[in-house]
């Protein structure tokens, strides 16, 4: 009986072995990954942060309920460790400190705002720690000789030169601009390009004026754009700075013919300033109803990757109730780029994956992606603006457009500008 069971336990022994070197399919490992960033929950950008983060987490959860994205042989699950950094540079720079020093994150993504991100960006690059960008459009921040961070948005040298485009094309008679904007790097980046293309294109800029973070009292700033008769205001900030320059000239009825705003217009609260909002004009990195997808990945001969447009927008919709707005798409994209950037990579080494980033030219549902890899390294130069436009849709309500440009319109400009 003794020999019987050594000899049965001598066969199940030569089975296990003889499976095990037999044709079969490993199970892939699973691991989980740390991202770390810190979000505006209080400060002057918690509207614009609080989309961004969400954008960030549907990727992440799609990523997780997908049963993680695959990376060589191993399923890749995703954790996020992230703060509240109060709008505030400072504690960018201490928070980011932690993540990386501390919480040990393997990768990051960047607040939004530029001045906060180029805090971030700078830290990640004392730390070797790589960084997608999602919230900085500054170009000054790609001027600093940066290896570790990718932009995700249009720079914002590129965010009015378009607005000037579409004035033209609608109005060549129009030729007096004043551009106001807010004593920041991303707004002062943006308004200085516009300036320079302004007179470029033959424009006369009537008044160039700067105003102070915070600021909600522009009486005196519209004062003078109503002195100075100008066909366009350009400019703007940040969204409460925005929101408040745009029901001011309405309430003084100031005759110009197009608004053209930074970020307030593009993102869904706007339209809860009632008549102001009308036929306000802004850049967007992105809206729903822009025309991102594989036919326009093949006419480019690059890939599309993720999720439609249509698809991508459904989802934010039912996780969060309402359609989402650019600085969503943003936070989306970046988790879409650095989760592209490992599988071609085939691992988690920050090296291999900045190395594939480098060589990423593809289409999204954000639109085309591609990064300079020379003087600029990591700016941001496949992806372009569209310009949106609230107009009144059939039922009466407020709904934004596309409008610029022509190729990418949902509805034509209405200009000029009036108001119900």
């Amino acid at each position: 009986m003794r020999a019987l069971k050594v000899l049965a336990l001598g066969f199940m022994l030569a089975a296990l072995f003889l499976g095990s070197c037999g044709p079969q399919t490993a199970a892939p490992k699973s691991q989980t990954i740390v991202l770390g960033f810190t979000t505006s929950q209080t400060g002057t950008y918690t509207a614009e942060s609080k989309e961004q983060s969400q954008g960030q987490q549907l990727w992440a959860d799609q990523v997780n309920a997908a049963g993680g994205m695959v990376v060589g042989d191993s399923r890749v699950l995703v954790t996020f460790k992230d703060y509240d950094d109060a709008s505030n540079k400072e504690q960018v720079t201490a928070l980011y400190t932690k993540l990386i020093t501390e919480d040990q994150v393997d990768f990051l993504f960047s607040p939004y705002s530029s001045g906060l991100g180029t805090a971030a960006a700078t830290v990640a690059e004392q730390n070797g720690k790589l960084m997608i960008a999602a919230g900085v459009a500054a170009d000054s921040t790609f001027d600093k000789g940066l290896r570790q961070v990718f932009q995700v948005y249009t720079p914002a040298s590129r965010y009015l030169t378009g607005a000037l485009d579409m004035l033209r094309a609608a109005d060549p008679a129009a030729t007096k601009v004043a551009i106001v904007y807010e004593n920041e790097s991303f707004a002062t980046n943006v308004a200085t390009a516009a300036r320079q293309y302004a007179e470029q294109q033959k424009l006369q800029v009537v008044l160039f004026e700067t105003y102070e973070s915070g600021t909600t009292d522009f009486a005196a700033t519209v004062d003078k754009i109503i002195a100075a008769q100008a066909d366009a205001v350009l400019g703007g900030g940040h969204s409460a700075d925005g929101t408040a320059l745009a029901q001011q000239i309405q309430e003084q009825k100031v005759p110009v013919k197009l608004i053209s705003l930074l970020v307030a217009p593009a993102l869904p609260e706007f339209a809860g300033i009632g008549d102001a909002a009308y036929d306000v004009t802004g850049p967007s990195q992105w809206e729903p109803q822009a025309r991102y997808g594989p036919d326009g990945a093949q006419g480019l001969g690059i890939p599309f990757y993720g999720p439609t447009v249509a698809a991508f927008s459904q989802a934010y919709k039912d996780k969060y109730g309402h359609e989402p707005g650019y600085h969503a798409a943003g936070g989306y994209a970046a988790g879409l780029l650095l989760q592209r950037a490992l599988e071609d990579a085939g691992s988690l080494d920050p090296e291999l994956a900045r190395a594939a980033l480098e060589k990423l030219d593809l289409m999204t549902c954000y639109g085309r992606i591609k990064f300079e890899t020379g003087a600029h390294y990591g700016l941001q130069i496949g992806h372009e603006m569209v310009y949106l436009q609230w107009q009144q849709d059939t039922a009466g309500q407020l709904a934004k457009q596309v409008v610029w440009p022509a190729a990418g319109q949902s509805a034509a400009l209405h200009y000029p500008r009036q108001t119900p």
